[in-house]
């Protein structure tokens, strides 16, 4: 993987790059949508690649593992033959997943015990095998195994967990270093940062990480419940320690204005399942405000859901369409937020590119906020 830096914009910290993998050319800032179980809900991968313009999607490493399995990923070839998808892939660690899967995990030094959201039954992940199963489905971008602590977090608490995901990175990078990827094609690490809220952890882990010189960083442990203040805060500390050649990734951020504002902070990669999942509860991203399309008064509504991203369905459809319980709602409704996020961030990238960011961003936001 290679990460090229085109421009950055002179009034923020913005920049546009592309990352090249063997599976294509990544511009950045970019959003990948979250495909965990092998398929970005409601979408197909025709329409990924033509309508949506997805450039990379994420693939979760602990929703593989359990279905269909590595020994199904690699007789398909890898997840990009299993799910007919030519472009790059990124997979999660399944960090996450300890973190949410609070009730029924045990973490130790050695990796961590849990029990499946589907059967009950129990597994165990350590950092080695973390990195086996993403070997086995094969992503472009694997990310090491961390911890993903709770906000709010208990300082010493968020300390000892920092430094395990130092100690497993370590383990992580040794795992990749001493076996070949299974399909011929090069697999890339990205290290975690960790550390919370708190602003000497952050630091430390950002330091730790740049020291470990893998081809691209990430920013965990953000976004899950902190103000948004806090997590731009830590954002914009943690980009001023991370290499500047290499790609920034903020995992599971977040809202149109989220996305905006982090990448004035620096970040280039990101990733939410909020496209999609607002998308199957009716409500709509537009470059003017946020639409709740059940909402009575788009009943009689004909004009495009959006002039320039859905020009041909109606308001009033949709919303029938919803009313109705009809799966075709959800389509339509996912495929358009995530026109609109890879919209978003290639208007970001073509402002960055022409120096015009800043005053851009600052307009965007707030009509990204409004609630029609």
């Amino acid at each position: 993987m290679k990460f090229t830096l085109s421009a950055q914009d002179p009034a923020s910290k913005a920049r546009a790059g592309i990352i090249r993998t063997d599976h294509g050319e990544i511009p950045t800032p970019i959003f990948m949508p979250v495909g965990t179980a092998g398929t970005v809900k409601a979408v197909r991968q025709t329409e990924l690649s033509n309508d949506i313009q997805a450039k990379i999607i994420l693939g979760n490493t602990y929703h593989l593992f359990l279905r269909p399995g590595q020994d199904i990923l690699k007789k398909a070839g890898g997840l990009h033959k299993f799910m007919n998808w030519q472009a790059p892939i990124l997979t999660d660690s399944g960090g996450y997943q300890v973190f949410s899967l609070a009730n029924t995990r045990k973490i130790k030094e050695e990796g961590v015990e849990f029990r499946s959201h589907i059967d009950g039954s129990k597994h165990f992940f350590t950092p080695e095998k973390a990195m086996d199963i993403q070997r086995h489905i094969g992503a472009d971008i694997v990310m090491a195994f961390d911890e993903c602590t709770p906000y709010p977090c208990e300082k010493k608490y968020a300390r000892n967990s920092m430094h395990m995901t130092h100690r497993w990175l370590d383990r992580c990078i040794a795992d990749m270093d001493s076996h070949d990827p299974y399909y011929g094609y090069t697999q890339t690490l990205f290290p975690i940062v960790q550390g919370s809220v708190y602003p000497d952890l952050r630091r430390e882990s950002a330091e730790y990480i740049a020291s470990r010189e893998q081809a691209g960083n990430a920013i965990g442990g953000l976004s899950v419940g902190e103000p948004a203040e806090m997590m731009y805060e830590m954002t914009e500390l943690v980009c001023g320690i991370l290499p500047a050649d290499k790609p920034r990734y903020l995992m599971g951020v977040g809202t149109p204005a989220n996305i905006l504002e982090c990448i004035a902070l620096g970040i280039d990669m990101f990733d939410c399942v909020m496209p999609t999942r607002n998308a199957r509860n009716g409500m709509l991203f537009t470059d003017e405000g946020i639409i709740n399309i059940k909402n009575k008064r788009w009943d009689t509504d004909f004009s495009a859901i959006d002039d320039t991203i859905t020009p041909d369905y109606s308001k009033a459809y949709l919303r029938h369409l919803f009313v109705c319980g009809e799966i075709l709602g959800a389509q339509i409704a996912s495929v358009h937020n995530l026109k609109f996020y890879l919209w978003l961030v290639g208007r970001a990238r073509e402002q960055i590119l022409a120096g015009t960011f800043s005053e851009w961003k600052k307009e965007m936001v707030q009509k990204l906020t409004i609630r029609r």
